[in-house]
């Protein structure tokens, strides 16, 4: 399965992020400095480059980059493009990386994008700040620590069927609808959560611990 990791902006990533030797690496406008910080080789650059500096562009375009500008006046987001473009180069593997800091729009249309039904025949995480991110559509086993944070969120319309093991208290074959608390702070109890979907789609976040 190939893996491809986008970098987007929101300010730093505070989680790990270990990036495969083989993965391709995409920077979303300027995630470019995001993966810079990191010391990531990026492999793309797309978007409409209205944010990533002058310096960190030259030194990319220099070095033998491949960038593919839009325009500013466009009807997708630098990330929807970046990921839109990986996943036309043969990913079936998504991990975003980005911030969780500046406009408040950014990152929340960022989380969201995540679910939308155009990316459904592949697998999406995401690190934004020090939570990480999963889209379950079927089934996800997730590894985790005893006693972290988990929520689960349906997007896009109701999940469905959903079934939970691994966490303190269990779903079975519960109906999350958009807007409902009722996923918001479970926990793990042990090391491994399988989080199950007959129909729909649920984001599971952990928030993490924000040292910052």
């Amino acid at each position: 399965m190939r893996s491809a990791f986008i970098f987007c902006g929101g300010g730093p990533s505070r989680a790990r992020v270990v990036v495969p030797h083989d993965a391709f690496v995409v920077a979303a406008d300027v995630g470019l400095a995001e993966a810079n910080r990191l010391g990531i080789a990026v492999d793309l650059l797309v978007g409409d480059l209205d944010s990533v500096s002058t310096d960190d562009l030259d030194r990319f375009v220099e070095a033998g980059g491949d960038v593919r500008r839009h325009p500013v006046d466009k009807d997708a987001t630098d990330l929807d493009l970046a990921i839109t473009t990986a996943i036309i180069e043969g990913a079936q593997r998504l991990v975003v990386v980005g911030g969780d800091r500046g406009r408040f729009d950014h990152v929340l249309a960022n989380a969201v994008l995540l679910a939308s039904p155009r990316y459904a025949g592949v697998e999406i995480d995401a690190i934004f700040g020090a939570a990480t991110l999963h889209v379950v559509r079927a089934r996800r086993e997730l590894t985790g620590t005893t006693d972290e944070f988990i929520s689960l969120l349906a997007l896009g319309g109701p999940a469905i069927g959903v079934r939970t093991s691994g966490l303190r208290w269990s779903l079975k074959g519960a109906v999350l609808e958009p807007g409902s608390s009722l996923g918001v702070s479970n926990r793990f109890v042990a090391t491994r959560a399988v989080i199950e979907v007959a129909d729909g789609v649920v984001l599971a976040v952990r928030p993490g611990e924000d040292d910052s």
